[in-house]
């Protein structure tokens, strides 16, 4: 019997004198290892992309986090810092794969970028600068850092007690997370229920709240080095679990 495929996006990068299509490989693994799924890499595409041939293929749906931005002007706003990375066609495949992935019941997995992905696909705005935001603590990485300090464990979240997330962490409240994100939610999308705060009260965690299927983002990157992080290990195999049922139940 198959394995589940889950479709991860790739992001458009240049390298050299041409562009690429790119998908980090500590994502693709953690499909693999961590939920136990063959991962599909969905090229970026925008309009051109086949989406009802990738959907009909898809067990599952794992957005990943990049160094690009959501573009502002998906949520009403101006680019505030034009010297930051963006990546249009991601933005144009993205967004409406979201849409269509959530309505056919496709368990949904979003990590940093994909997090606020789901947000400004469903109706939220993002805080473009969360550091510049009254109250609101920085949450950026130190790239001056080597990769094993940008992704240690820098603060806490609060789960929302009874939560999906607090339930796949076995009753947990609260747990140590990494941050190496610039932007945040600001407004939150209409059908998203809050699963995680960090301190200063800002969206670390979310659920589609009338999601058919396991539907979950972070803000977080729990795909670092997951295999040392239990609450990584949990949160994986439930989103492996909500693949294989939905291959099941086809």
């Amino acid at each position: 019997m198959r394995s589940p495929i889950v479709i991860v996006p790739a992001c458009v990068n240049q390298i050299g004198a041409h562009a690429n299509h790119t998908a980090q490989f500590k994502y693709v693994a953690a499909v693999a290892d961590g939920a136990g799924c063959t991962p599909l890499i969905m090229p970026a595409l925008g309009a051109a992309t086949d989406f009802e041939a990738l959907l009909a293929l898809a067990d599952g749906v794992m957005l990943t986090g990049s160094p690009s931005n959501v573009h502002a002007g998906l949520y009403g706003q101006e680019v505030l810092e034009p010297s930051l990375p963006q990546d249009a066609a991601r933005d144009a495949t993205t967004l409406p794969f979201i849409r269509a992935a959530l309505k056919r019941g496709i368990p949904l997995l979003a990590i940093c970028r994909g997090f606020q992905e789901v947000n400004v696909a469903l109706g939220g705005t993002l805080h473009q600068a969360v550091h510049n935001v009254a109250g609101m603590a920085d949450h950026r990485e130190r790239k001056d850092q080597p990769l094993e300090q940008q992704y240690a464990a820098s603060h806490r979240v609060l789960l929302e007690p009874d939560g999906q997330l607090a339930r796949i962490l076995g009753g947990a409240s609260e747990i140590m997370v990494n941050s190496l994100h610039g932007q945040g939610i600001a407004q939150l999308a209409p059908s998203l229920a809050v699963e995680a705060r960090a301190d200063d009260g800002l969206v670390e965690a979310y659920r589609v709240a009338d999601a058919k299927s396991f539907a979950l983002a972070v803000q977080w990157h729990p795909e670092w080095r997951l295999t040392e992080n239990p609450d990584s290990v949990k949160l994986f195999k439930a989103f492996g679990e909500a693949c294989r049922n939905y291959k099941n139940q086809r």
